[in-house]
């Protein structure tokens, strides 16, 4: 009998382990099978490897803010938008002032103003949060291609370049140092501070929660906030980097930033999360991306490809919270 209960248990803690390092297994396999595959094509030189980084860099970021959304039990479609309409306010204002301190300024007033907004629509006004942002998604980009009408806007302040976008420091891209920034940011306050646990109960049980004077509508406000402020700065980080804003930047990011937070171990309905694990799903998302070029598939075979990952990515999830009850 006690040998029963023992070979249950194991199988009990053996389904957890899988939920919580599914990202870090997935990530080692699908290496190593690229390794194996691509490695005449450079897949893994270094400046491969670096470049997969750079790239993921405002992915990654906006992963961080999106580990707190979902474990939150909410959804921001907004962050691709609000990256690109970023990148098109911090071009025009350098363009016109070339003031770097007020086109940081200008861009995370309109993330946060963009967050408030939806965490005021979805706590006040009851409107689930996957209609808000998928309407203020809609807004948000059409702005960013009406104030230039789809025109890009280009960047000649090379310092603001150097320091969001193109250089290094000690030959270690400034991309990849913000992106260490923030996920330390991140992980202290998710792991760290009551509003990280907060977060996690709100997603776990919101009426327990507000049973145990949890103020879930202002927690509900903060996490969205947090969405928009750091796509805000990814899209400070795209124009940076491409040196330019252009309203098309971000397209679709909403969609990996969702499946390189669930990925990473946070459940869609809410109440666990790993911000390293958001940070590994992104990687493992610009792993597959960078292994489909070098693969030489088609635009519409890479499209493909990464829809089917957010369809086992959820599947996964989905199964390991069955299994934890």
């Amino acid at each position: 009998m006690q040998s029963k209960e023992v070979s249950k248990s194991r199988l009990f803690f053996g389904s957890i382990e899988w939920s919580k390092y599914m990202v870090y297994i997935v990530f080692v396999i699908m290496f190593a099978l690229f390794s194996i595959v691509l490695g005449n094509k450079g897949f893994l030189t270094q400046n491969n490897l670096i470049n997969i980084l750079r790239q993921t860099a405002m992915i990654s970021i906006m992963a961080v803010a999106g580990t707190f959304v979902i474990a939150s039990g909410q959804i921001d479609l907004t962050v691709g938008a609000v990256a690109a309409m970023s990148a098109m306010i911090v071009s025009l204002v350098l363009q016109k002032t070339n003031s770097i301190p007020l086109a940081l300024v200008s861009v995370l007033a309109l993330g946060i103003g963009s967050g408030l907004v939806n965490g005021i629509l979805v706590t006040k006004f009851r409107i689930p949060p996957f209609l808000v942002t998928m309407g203020m998604m809609s807004v948000i980009r059409g702005s960013a291609m009406w104030i230039t009408n789809t025109a890009a806007v280009p960047i000649k302040n090379m310092t603001f370049n150097k320091i969001f976008g193109i250089g290094d420091v000690g030959g270690v891209p400034v991309l990849i140092l913000w992106t260490i920034l923030f996920y330390i940011v991140g992980v202290i306050l998710f792991n760290k501070t009551p509003f990280g646990r907060h977060t996690l109960a709100v997603g776990g049980n919101e009426v327990s929660a507000g049973y145990s004077g949890i103020k879930i509508d202002k927690i509900k406000i903060i996490v969205f906030l947090m969405s928009g402020a750091f796509a805000a700065f990814a899209g400070i980080l795209y124009a940076g980097r491409m040196q330019a804003g252009r309203f098309s930047f971000g397209e679709g990011d909403e969609m990996s930033v969702i499946a390189a937070v669930v990925l990473g171990g946070t459940s869609m309905s809410g109440g666990t999360g790993s911000v390293v694990g958001a940070l590994v799903g992104s990687i493992l998302m610009g792993v597959i991306n960078n292994a489909l070029i070098l693969a030489g598939l088609s635009t519409a075979q890479q499209t493909i490809v990464k829809g089917a990952i957010i369809i086992v990515a959820v599947v996964l999830s989905n199964l390991a919270q069955k299994q934890k009850r």
